[in-house]
């Protein structure tokens, strides 16, 4: 439940603070005191877009700050999932900037909007006076229909389904599209990949061609210079090894009276093994050069196949050739196997729509079972608020298609006069008769849910005397088990509860102040006979209150 409330710096707020109870809470005031400011601020904190809120001080941030009494163990695992600190006694803050940029906390932790706003919603449930046009609404009367029926879990395993069906046929229509696009391309593909396949084409191949083109090239000058090399090194008279030969052999006569020549024998001896590997290498190099003279016309086709085919798919060079080859060799295998890719993901598709409408059954079966009492219930309500004539119904008929929320189309029917038949209750006209309903309805979910807190802004609207009262006491019993706020006008529903605030206007803005026992019967006396109370009015309102 919502313990304390802190605004600062909202529209004609400039600071505000109150302590409210666990039970019922009745706000009062004139119109245009500040009431629905109050409620503007409440929603702000519970997670409501910040629509261009105005800052009393456009050089102050707004602060709204909410203290709340978490007694659902629930909770925890809302906690416990988005990473925050559980903590019994819980604040929620909102700020916005005067640039318009807000900021939320969930106990000084900053949290995205969306989580302060899931939060919210399991914390209050705020009925406001452009509420009633929620009757409009097939989602809230599917959702009322289903709150009675205890389709929670139900409901959960059918919403996770039907996302799972909606994604199998978002990736079936897009394999079917893809196999269609395919199919147009079939014999394109069919001729590329059969001419790249027949180029044989192998990775590095490009580069190691035209490394060895780079060689053929130069033949002439390589030859020649590994000749002169050989020459060098190989000629009988003037070649380095015969020469170093003869050094070598002299050093060794003089090894055993010189070490230096011992010394200098062993590595002249390693130059010169050296040296033959480098003859003999040259002269393999001779050889292969001279052997296959028609080489160099042959790498030169090669690679200008490889070019060709490069130039024709635009690819910079055989690595990339080589990619386009696998998606084509990968689409033209999708399309000699789309059709049994297709038919595994329409099977597993129906399976899906099976279970989906598997659980669209069970909820449909729930509803039918809990619609002649919701109705009932409505109608008991209905009764107490003056309307003993009222029939209130359920009407369900086939959606035509699994929606988000099952296959059924749910309508509810209210006739306030037995003598006419039940019509759709979004057609209500009289303000009266849809306050009635409306706070029905609510209480009705109220009682359900379970809600920590509910807030009631002007449920009265259309009503009075008799009505009235009987809706104050609707009100103050569902005080009994939830936190209870009631904006209102009316001094009949006012004078339920014990705690009543009053929210006034002066040149410094908007304020509210809790009443004590006389105060409040000075209020309530306004309330009946106007700014002037007489002494009628304050005895009525002792009446009222119970102390007359």
């Amino acid at each position: 439940m919502l313990r304390r409330l802190k605004v600062e710096n909202y529209a004609l707020i400039d600071r505000l603070e109150l302590e409210l109870d666990e039970r019922l809470n009745i706000i009062t005031g004139e119109t245009g005191a500040g009431k629905s400011i109050l409620l503007g601020a409440l929603g702000l904190l519970l997670g409501n877009k910040n629509e261009g809120a105005t800052l009393k001080d456009t050089e102050r941030n707004c602060l709204i700050e909410g203290t709340f009494e978490l007694a659902n163990e629930e909770l925890r695992d809302f906690f416990d999932r988005n990473d925050l600190d559980y903590a019994r006694e819980t604040t929620l803050t909102r700020q916005i900037t005067p640039s318009g940029k807000s900021r939320s906390f969930i106990n000084d932790t900053p949290v995205p909007l969306a989580l302060l706003r899931e939060l919210g919603t399991q914390l209050i449930d705020i009925h406001s006076q452009h509420q009633n046009l929620i009757l409009g609404s097939e989602t809230f009367r599917t959702r009322a229909l289903d709150t009675l029926a205890g389709n929670g879990e139900t409901l959960a395993r059918y919403a996770a389904a039907y996302a799972r069906l909606g994604t199998l046929r978002q990736q079936l229509a897009h394999l079917r599209e893809e196999a269609e696009a395919n199919r147009k391309d079939e014999e394109w593909l069919a001729f590329q990949v059969e001419e790249l396949r027949a180029a044989r084409l192998r990775e590095g191949e490009q580069q190691e061609l035209e490394q060895e083109l780079e060689v053929l090239s130069n033949a002439d000058r390589i030859v020649e210079t590994l000749a002169a090399l050989r020459n060098a090194l190989d000629d009988e008279q003037t070649g380095i090894l015969v020469q170093l030969k003869g050094s070598e052999t002299a050093l060794r006569h003089l090894s055993a009276h010189y070490p230096f020549a011992a010394d200098t024998a062993v590595r002249l001896r390693s130059a010169l093994e050296e040296l033959k590997d480098v003859s003999a290498a040259a002269a393999h190099q001779s050889e292969r050069l001279d052997a296959d003279p028609e080489r160099f016309e042959k790498i030169n086709a090669r690679l200008g196949t490889i070019y060709s085919l490069c130039q024709k798919h635009r690819a910079a060079d055989l690595g990339e050739l080589l990619s386009l080859q696998a998606g084509y060799e990968a689409r033209l295998g999708s399309i000699t196997h789309g059709d049994e890719a297709i038919a595994a993901l329409a099977a597993e598709c129906a399976a899906a729509e099976q279970e989906a409408r598997a659980l669209a059954e069970a909820l449909r079966e729930a509803r039918e079972k809990a619609a002649p009492d919701f109705g009932r219930e409505i109608a008991s309500t209905l009764a107490q608020l003056g309307m003993p004539e009222a029939r209130f119904t359920v009407r369900m008929a086939p959606a035509g298609e699994l929606t988000p929320t099952g296959a059924d189309r749910i309508d509810f029917l209210f006739s306030a006069n037995s003598a006419l038949a039940p019509q759709p209750a979004d057609r209500i006209a009289s303000g009266g008769e849809i306050s009635r309903v409306m706070l029905a309805l609510k209480a009705l979910l109220a009682r359900r849910t379970a809600l920590p807190t509910i807030v009631f802004d002007e449920i009265d609207t259309g009503v009075s005397g008799r009505i009235a009262d009987a809706m104050g006491r609707i009100i103050d019993s569902l005080a009994r088990s939830m936190q209870v706020v009631d904006i209102t006008h009316l001094p009949q529903v006012a004078s339920k509860g014990e705690t009543h605030f009053v929210v006034y206007k002066d040149g410094a803005g908007s304020h509210i102040r809790r009443l004590d026992t006389e105060e409040r019967t000075t209020e309530i006396a306004k309330m009946l006979s106007g700014s002037r109370v007489t002494e009628e009015a304050l005895a009525q309102a002792r009446i009222l209150l119970g102390r007359g």
